[in-house]
């Protein structure tokens, strides 16, 4: 089924979230009781709430979105061209010139979204996120009825499981076991909180954003057996 996909109705994207505020005591009485009733699972006892909340990205309740970026195939005849572009800075922005980009440019049936955990992340994150915003959701995250054919994601670590359901891959590690050149050579995501809040170095954010667009690429073209892209055909725009 891959090789019937045009790569050229796919849009390839990976998103960066932080704490919605910069640190624990920024969160009213009533926010710091809903963040440790949330966490409880997951802290245990290792942690208290005050110290797991430079976790919070991850959660869309808590977090927000400071970088959305896209990579799609444009290819010229013989000529494979893979582009890559980054939406960033305020949340309600950039997601409303994401929206944008779907209803203008990705909005007919036959084209995808694909991310790497997209399914249990990305995706959601967004739909929550703009709903959180007051945005209407585009139809490829307005998943509302549809039957599971119909929903319009691929996620590259979803067909990495062939059917097994407890099985997690992290893009790093299928960089690695196929071959492909590491997008995790500057920072990782544990870091992105720091490098955002600490540093305000967002340029380096987006350049670990758009590295893994192109890791997701790459793992959908090693899954059909085709050629890596080279770095002469990968454009920023």
């Amino acid at each position: 089924m891959l090789h019937k996909i045009n790569l050229e109705n796919v849009l390839f994207l990976d998103i960066e979230t932080v704490p919605e505020y910069p640190y624990y005591n920024d969160l009213d009485a009533e926010e710091k009781l809903l963040w440790e009733q949330k966490t409880t699972y997951q802290r245990k006892d290792e942690f208290t709430a005050e110290e797991f909340y430079d976790r919070a990205g991850i959660w869309a309740e808590f977090g927000k979105i400071i970088c959305v970026s896209v990579g799609y195939f444009a290819n010229k005849g013989d000529v494979r061209q893979f582009r890559t572009t980054s939406f960033y800075g305020d949340e309600e922005q950039l997601l409303r010139e994401f929206k944008a980009l779907l209803e203008t440019h990705f909005n007919r049936p036959q084209q995808l979204l694909c991310a790497h955990n997209g399914k249990e992340f990305d995706f959601p994150f967004m739909a929550r996120r703009m709903i959180i915003n007051r945005i209407p959701l585009p139809l490829k995250l307005n998943l509302f009825g549809k039957k599971p054919w119909e929903i319009p994601h691929l996620d590259t670590m979803e067909l990495w499981k062939f059917g097994d359901y407890k099985h997690y891959t992290s893009l790093r590690l299928m960089t690695k076991v196929l071959g492909i050149p590491s997008p995790k050579d500057d920072i990782d995501g544990s870091q992105v909180r720091n490098v955002f809040y600490e540093e305000g170095d967002i340029d380096r954010i987006i350049n670990y954003c758009e590295k893994d667009v192109i890791a997701v690429a790459q793992i959908l073209l090693r899954l059909r057996n085709e050629a890596l892209l080279e770095d002469d055909e990968v454009l920023q725009v």
